[in-house]
């Protein structure tokens, strides 16, 4: 369906009157902070039509020209969540760059000077590059076609209400403010396209994390050509005509033509790489990557550690590069960490640490052929989180690198919490290989998870397909235990697979904490609720799982997740969840239970009840519908998780 254009003026917004006033200094440090959220909004908003990698540019253009140029009112529009609330100098760049996406869409009708932003397609330019963000899934690509479509307007209010997570009054007023004469019209608009919006965070539309790739070398070379004789003719002119003195003087303040940067070229020399001393754990008080020494048999191969740093900084188009969610894929800012450099099973492996991220490089043993770059992000990572990192994986199996202050490496099925764990051995701090849980098709009969065992006790880390495990913890969200006790093991069993459902999601931490438990109305037994909730590297998109596991079941049901809610976390451990139960003797019922700071709790919908406390059982029909309110003991109501 063809959208209609929603007319646009490119008014300033309402009278700043009473509004607070926003310094170039607070608006500057508001836009660093949050740069790549702005240029991911410019980057949204601007039209589809100038293709990826023009919209890059600009999005960057518009972005880095959005500072005021001297003390000014914000726009009467909120800034939002996760560390922008009540940010007045957010608000105003976020305005400045929403205005400018907007006027970048309208065209150029010749009877006024054109806007920066609406300057042909010549500048801004990067000379012998395409740079484009990586491409996503199906339903990234669908999700971009159907904003295609969209108006400009409609396309600013979708992403407003999916990545700033702006109520409807708010895109409304923060429409208005951009110029746009019918906001209404917008958002009937953007009504259109279904609510995906936990796909604006993707890949697909980040304009900060970038491919690069040559233009076209044929005819870069004829320009070339062309520009020089246009040069020597330009130079025999300037001779002819006799310039005065010493010509056009020197360049001044500028290099050297093909100078190398000094900072770029250390980061790729192998003899500047940090190396730490094999006993400086012993002696520190820290306990992360930055006090693992270097090991592996080719700590000493320069030519080696060469190549892994030369495919970090520019990657080949046969390289297979990989990366958790949130983790940027450029190269490092200076020399980085080496943490092992040596020969795993059929590879030459290259662990390297820059304080932010790990980054791994792998090639084959006979040659660099079908090399591989992967990436995670582990700022802040300490304790359990900088217990291990994966070196390889082969046939099903993964090896890890442990920690120096790892005394010992075990494998302990998670499905079988009686069951005695398996050694693993440890050699210059590798362990054997363990049967990963990722490698597993169908029935999810066994969870293999690494048990690493230091001074301090054993911990419990899980593979997700990533670099670093998952650290797995049990209890209360505000001081969650290990999960290598027989009770902790116990209460993962039955929920163990559920972890499956993480896998690539750059998770750093997952907790499980069995928040209630119900006796069935059918005297049978009790039945424990179970909330999973998966931790992030990036702080956001945490992943919360409420689940529900009968007594004699040998796997618990998810009875409702939610990629985004703080429930079950420590900033709010309230959480809430139903399901529809068959008893044996073929009743349905509805079950419901909170935390114990549930006061009551009320199904509404298909089920109409209520209870007193933090349980609900009522009697119902099979595929009933209904939802749930609850509220808490100091009078705060919550709704279930969703």
């Amino acid at each position: 369906m063809q959208s209609q254009d929603v007319a646009f003026s490119p008014s300033t917004g309402n009278s700043a009157k009473g509004r607070p006033v926003v310094d170039v200094e607070q608006a500057e440090a508001a836009l660093v902070e949050h740069y790549p959220r702005l240029v991911r909004l410019a980057y949204l908003v601007l039209p589809p039509s100038l293709g990826r990698g023009r919209r890059v540019l600009t999005a960057h253009a518009l972005t880095q020209r959005a500072l005021p140029r001297g003390r000014t009112a914000t726009a009467a529009i909120p800034a939002q969540p996760k560390g922008r609330a009540g940010d007045p100098g957010y608000a105003l760049v976020r305005l400045q760059v929403l205005r400018t996406a907007l006027a970048a869409g309208q065209p150029w009708r010749g009877r006024t000077l054109p806007r920066r932003s609406q300057l042909p397609p010549l500048l801004p330019q990067v000379w012998g590059l395409r740079l484009f963000p990586r491409s996503g899934g199906a339903e990234e690509l669908a999700l971009d076609q159907r904003l295609s479509a969209l108006s400009g307007p409609a396309r600013a209010a979708y992403v407003l209400r999916g990545l700033e997570k702006l109520p409807d009054s708010d895109v409304r007023a923060a429409l208005e403010a951009a110029g746009v004469d019918r906001p209404v019209e917008a958002l009937r608009e953007a009504d259109e396209v279904p609510a995906r919006y936990a796909l604006l965070d993707s890949a697909e539309f980040d304009p900060c994390s970038l491919q690069a790739r040559p233009t076209d070398l044929m005819r870069r070379r004829q320009h070339l050509k062309a520009a020089l004789v246009a040069a020597a003719a330009v130079a025999v002119c300037g001779a002819l005509l006799g310039l005065p003195g010493d010509g056009w003087g020197p360049d001044g303040a500028a290099a050297p033509a093909y100078a190398q940067n000094p900072a770029a070229e250390a980061a790729l020399d192998p003899a500047r790489l940090t190396r730490v001393a094999p006993a400086t754990w012993k002696s520190s008080a820290r306990t992360d990557f930055s006090v693992w020494p270097a090991r592996g048999d080719l700590v000493g191969d320069s030519a080696l550690l060469r190549r892994a740093l030369a495919v970090w900084a520019r990657p080949g188009e046969t390289v297979q590069v990989s990366a958790t969610p949130g983790t940027p894929s450029g190269g490092p800012a200076g020399p980085p960490q080496l943490l092992y450099a040596g020969t795993v099973d059929a590879a030459h492996v290259v662990i390297l640490y820059d304080g932010l991220r790990i980054a791994r490089y792998a090639e084959p043993k006979d040659g660099t052929s079908g090399a591989a770059l992967d990436f995670a992000r582990v700022d802040g990572a300490t304790g359990a989180e900088a217990d291990a990192v994966v070196l390889g994986r082969a046939d099903g199996n993964v090896r890890y690198l442990t920690a120096p202050w790892v005394l010992k490496a075990e494998m302990r099925d998670l499905r079988r919490p009686a069951a005695t764990p398996i050694d693993l051995g440890l050699a210059e701090g590798v362990t054997g290989p363990l049967a990963s849980p990722v490698a597993q098709k169908g029935t999810c009969r066994s969870w293999n998870t690494l048990q690493v065992t230091d001074a301090g006790g054993a911990r419990l880390l899980s593979d997700l397909a990533e670099l670093v495990p998952a650290h797995l913890t049990t209890g209360r969200p505000a001081a969650p235990r290990e999960s290598s006790t027989p009770t902790a093991l116990a209460t993962w069993s039955p929920f163990a697979c559920s972890l499956a459902t993480m896998h690539s999601q750059g998770v750093r931490s997952v907790n499980a904490w069995q928040y209630a438990e119900q006796p069935l109305p059918d005297a049978s037994g009790a039945a424990d609720w179970v909330c999973t909730r998966a931790e992030t590297w990036r702080g956001e998109g945490a992943q919360v799982l409420a689940q529900f596991h009968t007594p004699g079941g040998v796997y618990g049901a998810v009875a409702a997740k939610s990629g985004s809610s703080p429930a079950c976390g420590p900033r709010d451990p309230n959480v809430l969840a139903g399901v529809l139960w068959k008893s044996g003797a073929g009743e349905w019922y509805m079950l419901a239970a909170g935390a114990e700071n549930t006061a009551s709790i009320t199904a509404t919908g298909g089920v109409t009840s209520s209870a007193r406390g933090a349980l609900l059982a009522a009697r119902t029909q099979q595929g009933a519908q209904a939802g749930l309110k609850g509220t808490l003991k100091d009078g705060r109501a919550i709704g279930g998780l969703r």
